[in-house]
């Protein structure tokens, strides 16, 4: 149980509600925003001192009861639910090191992905494994040391590293939120992970963008749907994206494709073609 990040996460989710979200009248005007614990305690059918203490990181663990009846309380997503029993050792979370090996039959996949854009990325946000039009379309991760292949850091420190950051996407502050609230579900699944803890902590240290998003303590997006990349020698390239989780080890596969027929679909091949390399899965980091 995480005391201290349970009490956190029910601070803020408890402070982003109105009093007329929950039914409740709005009443005086109030000194801060959000409902008041004891409105909360009410309406989760336990008492104000010991939901008091469960957000200063003071009080025993919750049984799964107290923890249903404080998600209804706080209006949580089914994302956000899971993220408290997490938080407070009510579900199961993985121990040790997240897996950074791929299976040989997804690097297969990979190379059968001839009009694909595809990469396969860990719970950290490193870059395990990638094909062809996946160089082409971001950049040669081959060619970057392991520790520069993570999108995590790519998004928040090394963005002036060229003329397009984060590859000229599109929705580069909607990615920099992603991956915060993912490498927070992360660090409650891998809370011994120094690969997990040691990256969030330099995010936090050295961008104050990310120390500003990690203290919103959100857990839930939604999915990118579509993305464009203002590529240099094709120009905008519009793709639909999809991502596949890898539960066996806790990956994703990142699709990027276009439809038939469409100019992004040219583009891509024309990338496709102007690409090098081959399907490649990176060194262990």
């Amino acid at each position: 149980m995480d005391k201290h990040e349970l009490g956190a996460f029910l601070r803020s989710r408890r402070e982003r509600l109105r009093p007329e979200d929950v039914g409740l009248p709005s009443g005086p005007r109030r000194r801060t925003p959000g409902l008041r614990r004891e409105e909360v305690a009410v309406l989760a059918h336990i008492s104000t001192e010991y939901y008091t203490r469960l957000e200063q990181g003071r009080a025993p663990r919750p049984s799964g009861e107290v923890l249903a009846g404080i998600a209804g309380a706080l209006r949580l997503t089914d994302a956000e639910s899971h993220h408290l029993h997490v938080l407070a050792g009510t579900a199961p979370i993985h121990t040790g090191l997240h897996r950074r090996d791929v299976r040989p039959s997804i690097l297969a996949l990979l190379g059968r992905l001839p009009q694909t854009a595809a990469f396969v990325i860990s719970a950290a946000f490193e870059v395990l494994a990638w094909n062809d039009l996946a160089v082409a379309l971001m950049e040669d991760f081959a060619a970057l040391d392991p520790q520069d292949r993570n999108l995590a850091r790519k998004a928040f420190l090394r963005p002036a590293r060229s003329e397009a950051p984060l590859y000229g996407i599109s929705d580069a502050a909607d990615f920099r939120h992603h991956v915060v609230m993912e490498l927070r579900s992360a660090l409650a699944r891998y809370p011994s992970d120094p690969g997990v803890t040691g990256l969030v902590e330099e995010l936090r240290d050295e961008s104050p963008e990310f120390a500003r998003l990690w203290e919103r303590h959100d857990v839930a997006a939604a999915p990118t749907l579509t993305k464009t990349f203002r590529h240099p020698a094709v120009g905008e390239i519009t793709v639909d994206c999809d991502s596949l989780k890898l539960t066996d080890r806790d990956q994703h596969l990142v699709m990027y494709t276009a439809p038939q027929g469409s100019r992004d679909a040219d583009a891509l091949a024309l990338l496709s073609m102007l690409g090098t390399g081959s399907v490649n899965a990176g060194q262990p980091l």
